[in-house]
């Protein structure tokens, strides 16, 4: 199960079309998207729910901004602040905490990815590109996505609106 932050559509748009066309294509199952958690167990859908409802009726639309653009070595991101979705995160991460593998015991990085699994070269290339032409940019964070991880592409397991 991976959870991410629902990013408002017109918000979502201009990375999802940068990741359309940096992705490489074999590997593009998905639209751009911000991950919260990467790996919780799908036994315990019901209770991961539960835990993300309560946190979404608590909870007003929220802002971030998008501040820079990260290198990933393979890839590029753009990062991605917010105080709030980092507080909704720490939360998170105390519900599900026996669950979490290290990749989600890490200290949490948002960012949205829109180019990955490429040659460090291309990454440098599309990383100057981006960099050289950024200007932050505020987004809103309307809701949590719950999905199920099926070997590639995600399948919605629950969409869980803000309650604004």
């Amino acid at each position: 199960m991976i959870v991410t932050a629902q990013i408002a559509e017109h918000d979502l748009i201009p990375f999802d079309l940068l990741r359309q066309k940096h992705f490489p294509q074999d590997r593009n199952f998905l639209r751009a998207h911000l991950t919260m958690f990467h790996r919780l167990p799908g036994e315990y859908v019901g209770r991961i729910v539960e835990s993300l409802q309560f946190v979404a009726k608590e909870t007003r639309t929220i802002s971030a901004r998008a501040t820079g653009v990260r290198h990933l070595g393979a890839g590029v991101a753009f990062t991605i602040e917010s105080t709030e979705l980092n507080s909704i995160r720490d939360a998170l991460r105390s519900d599900f905490v026996h669950w979490l593998g290290s990749q989600d015991m890490q200290t949490w990085r948002p960012h949205i990815t829109i180019q990955n699994k490429v040659s460090v070269a291309e990454a440098n290339k599309l990383h100057r590109e981006l960099a050289g032409n950024f200007h932050p940019c505020d987004i809103t964070i309307a809701g949590l996505d719950l999905w199920r991880y099926l070997g590639g592409p995600w399948a919605s397991e629950a969409t869980l609106p803000f309650s604004d």
